[in-house]
């Protein structure tokens, strides 16, 4: 019987216990959180609940905490109509709202001249390259980092950021914006006064409760240290694989990166033929952002990092996460060296 090995944890996170256990005590919940009654404002507890702990785990108490249904929806909320510069190496739900101007070096790091009018990802999904913020940014996309990195968007100087639950293992469907208090913020959807008034639609309290207790165990694992761990496993692999495959390239080794997070190619070898033979062998792994690998095209992060055609669709993404086990990576380098071995050999 073929035992999976779950290697994408920067694409989705398995549901933590603490986020089913709220999401259940939510569903009984009956009220509206905007309804006066006690049912209402029992609702509403859940909800200021859950939005204190996203707060505290980020480190923005005082800040405006808005929910919406992922951090596509907070991206569109923070960045329409702004007129913001990003790099090419932004999400795709950035930079679908920003001019993708700014400077991206071989490492993966961006120059911003303008702060206040550019937006910047703290840790990129594919490579996990981690940005310095400069003060007065305007938004961050902070989704990867939340979770693995201390974080203190109180300090971080940024005006608003973007997160999501299913990052740190809370529930998909659900996240927020978080704005720096008093900045001008204009509603997409707009109805009722929900979220004071900048997203409308009653707020989803199943997903909400869940969001928060994950961010809450989230921050509590982070404070334990158990992302060490991690990043030992993430550099086991990558000296296994270098050993034996010389001509892999690992993308941002050079940068500071998120702890998980391995992106590597092998020049010609084809990132939609390793996923899919990785797959057959019992380990899901990704050929970059979960939004866009199905799409089996050229990395345009590595694009923009000034990688070629041969390295750029080559790319894989291997994401653990404190789940992952020594053996688990041990055995997807294995396989994947085994495989290697026969591409180079038909390279030849």
């Amino acid at each position: 019987m073929l035992v999976r090995a779950y290697l994408d944890h920067n694409a989705t996170t398995p549901l933590r216990p603490e986020a089913r256990a709220a999401m259940v005590c939510a569903m009984d919940s009956l009220g509206n959180p905007s309804s006066a009654h006690a049912e209402g404002r029992a609702a509403k507890s859940l909800l200021e609940t859950a939005r204190a702990q996203v707060a505290a785990a980020l480190g923005a108490e005082g800040a405006d905490v808005i929910f919406t249904s992922g951090a596509t929806e907070a991206a569109a909320l923070a960045l329409a109509g702004r007129g913001l510069h990003g790099a090419a190496v932004e999400h795709e739900a950035v930079s679908a709202w920003v001019a993708c101007d700014l400077a991206v070096d071989g490492q993966g790091r961006v120059t911003v001249p303008d702060p206040g009018r550019s937006t910047l990802q703290l840790a990129n999904s594919e490579t996990g390259v981690i940005q310095t913020l400069p003060e007065g940014l305007a938004v961050s996309d902070m989704t990867q980092a939340f979770g693995k990195l201390p974080l203190a968007f109180n300090w971080s100087g940024c005006t608003m950021a973007l997160v999501s639950a299913h990052k740190l293992g809370g529930p998909k469907g659900i996240g927020a914006l978080i704005v720096k208090r008093g900045t001008d913020l204009a509603a997409q959807l707009r109805g009722g006064g929900q979220e004071q008034g900048r997203r409308a639609g009653t707020e989803n309290i199943i997903g909400i409760a869940g969001f928060g207790a994950a961010a809450e165990a989230a921050a509590r694992d982070l404070a334990n240290g158990v992302w060490a761990r991690v990043a030992e496993l993430r550099n086991i692999l990558e000296k296994t694989i270098e050993a034996e495959a010389a001509g892999t390239i690992f993308i941002g080794q050079g940068a500071e990166r998120l702890p998980n997070t391995s992106c590597f190619a092998t020049p010609g070898w084809k990132n939609e033929t390793q996923v899919m033979q990785m797959d057959l062998a019992g380990f899901a792994i990704s050929a970059g952002s979960a939004c866009s690998s199905g799409k089996l095209r050229a990395s345009p992060v590595l694009s923009a990092m000034g990688y070629g055609e041969d390295v750029a669709s080559g790319a894989i993404r291997v994401s653990l996460s404190p789940l992952t086990t020594t053996d688990e990576v041990m055995r997807f380098a294995e396989t994947w060296l085994a495989k290697h071995r026969r591409f180079a050999a038909r390279a030849a």
